[in-house]
């Protein structure tokens, strides 16, 4: 495959070049129309901006392919309204000819409500149908009466509110769905991933994952359309030791094995997350807390590594990011900390000084702006601070966390060069990346000779567009939004065409 006409990103304006591909590796890159074209396919790319696949660094992979089908409740404003959007699905869910026993809603921001969830308010709308509402961070959930019966829990009966590991084990009973239908959403969620230039996942799934991508390669029988790294967790560590996997061993073609994660504390949204100071506007004070004993998690994370496994441990809090790193730092662990959403300033310098990389989520930053401005008003200048990770020379790498954003790199590089959307002011702009930056964090490989085979053809040059809005850094997040792309690449293997 021969991709001629081709404008690299970065290369001065007017040098198009000839992208040899052979096998799975790109074999030679040369001046425009000089490359001999033999019996290769010929794709003239019509002097198109091309750029390394894109890599999202953080996805819930079966969890996002169930998402794309579930309920929005994105734009619900209150417990109420969430409710009556739950009502409504329920009714048009009775009217199948196959009606689904349960009915999931996703993506409702409770922060800021100005109403309580209560399950007699759930009951009212839904009545003896089960429901389950999961928060935009799925950590918690909202259920019903209905709900709690079908499943045998106990203690929620007034809220029906459900948070961290409790809501982490009644997720996986009320996932499991058959393997078949599964993997058909996945996939479709894979082909819609590679329509935004994306090439590879790391799937940080709540599951024993590894199975599921064995089966779902061998189903598609060929290259699977995305490279996976599949995580495992604690739940799961004995017996993946037992099955002999470790971080990078191959699964199917394209698919390995990818790291070890834990979950140490919770999320800002549901003021579970692990903090120096008390949550403002909170009383009695609340702090979060962590998940497990700092210990246990040491004890956990050294098993890990002496296994095989390369370390991602979600932290959000900064004193979660604190006992993590301090953990790190003690037993010489290598890896990566998830989320680093707030970060004390002695912090900062340490994911350089201890070569963690920091996996982060920018569009996040968005998401939460107007949580944060309560909650953590007085810390705001700390939260989501991309620009001090990066000055304060940290490695990071960007992502979704798929479904609290949707598994699409331009989104979150749109999020990390304008820190807006919706046409709002952006949210400490001073904390932004540049373009190249976005992009960088954002790939995994290069477009030089000998690197895999990974390439996105785009419609639009994403550095000339932010230059081209100027001071309305508004419309520039729009276009970086809705990026085209035209043509990706994946092991030299086409998974998206528009050209």
């Amino acid at each position: 495959m021969i991709l001629t006409r081709a404008t690299r990103w970065g290369s001065p304006p007017g040098e198009l070049v000839d992208i040899v591909i052979e096998g799975d590796t790109i074999a030679q890159i040369l001046p425009s129309g000089t490359a001999p074209v033999g019996d290769h396919e010929l794709i003239d790319v019509e002097e198109r901006v091309v750029i390394p696949g894109l890599w999202d660094e953080h996805v819930h992979f079966t969890l996002w392919a169930q998402h794309r089908r579930r309920v929005s409740l994105a734009g619900a404003s209150s417990a109420a309204e969430a409710a009556a959007i739950m009502g409504q699905a329920v009714s048009a869910n009775a009217s199948l000819a196959s009606p689904d026993p349960i009915v999931v809603g996703a993506g409702y921001r409770d922060g800021l409500w100005p109403d309580q969830k209560t399950t007699a308010l759930l009951d009212e709308a839904t009545g003896d149908t089960p429901v389950i509402l999961i928060s935009v961070d799925v950590h918690s959930a909202w259920v019903n009466t209905a709900t709690l019966r079908h499943f045998g829990i106990s203690g929620h009966d007034e809220d029906g509110v459900i948070t961290e590991r409790e809501w982490f084990d009644l997720a996986r009973r009320a996932n499991d769905l058959d393997s078949e239908t599964l993997d058909q959403w996945a996939l479709d969620a894979a082909r819609h991933a590679a329509s935004r230039g994306v090439v590879g996942i790391v799937d940080l799934e709540m599951r024993y994952n590894a199975p599921d991508w064995i089966r779902r390669a061998e189903s598609f029988g060929g290259r699977y359309p995305l490279r996976v790294e599949s995580g495992v967790y604690p739940d799961d560590l004995d017996r993946a030791i037992e099955d002999g996997l470790a971080s990078g061993a191959q699964l199917a073609p394209g698919i390995t094995v990818g790291p070890f994660k834990i979950i140490t504390d919770g999320s800002l949204n549901t003021r579970t997350a692990h903090c120096v100071e008390p949550y403002l506007t909170v009383s009695p004070p609340e702090y979060g807390a962590m998940n497990f004993p700092p210990e246990e998690i040491a004890d956990i994370l050294t098993r890990a590594q002496a296994a095989g496994f390369w370390l991602a441990v979600h932290a959000i809090g900064d004193e979660a990011n604190r006992i993590i790193l301090d953990i790190f730092e003690k037993y010489s662990l290598r890896g990566r900390i998830e989320h680093a959403q707030l970060v004390r300033e002695d912090d900062f310098p340490r994911f350089h000084d201890l070569g963690i990389t920091a996996s982060v989520q920018p569009e996040h930053a968005v998401d939460d702006r107007d949580v944060t401005d309560v909650y953590w008003a007085d810390r705001a200048t700390r939260a989501f601070a991309l620009r001090r990770l990066v000055d304060s020379q940290a490695t990071l790498v960007l992502g979704s966390d798929a479904p609290v954003s949707p598994l699409d790199p331009w989104v979150s590089i749109a999020a990390a060069v304008t820190r807006t959307r919706d046409g709002r002011e952006p949210w400490h702009l001073e904390q932004a990346l540049t373009v190249d930056e976005a992009l960088r964090f954002s790939c995994r490989s290069a477009l030089e000779v000998s690197e895999p085979a990974d390439v996105a053809v785009l419609g639009a040059d994403p550095g000339w567009l932010v230059e081209a809005f100027g001071t309305d850094v508004a419309k520039a997040s729009d276009a970086l939004r809705t990026m085209p792309v035209d043509l990706t690449i994946c092991g030299g293997v086409v998974t998206h065409r528009e050209l």
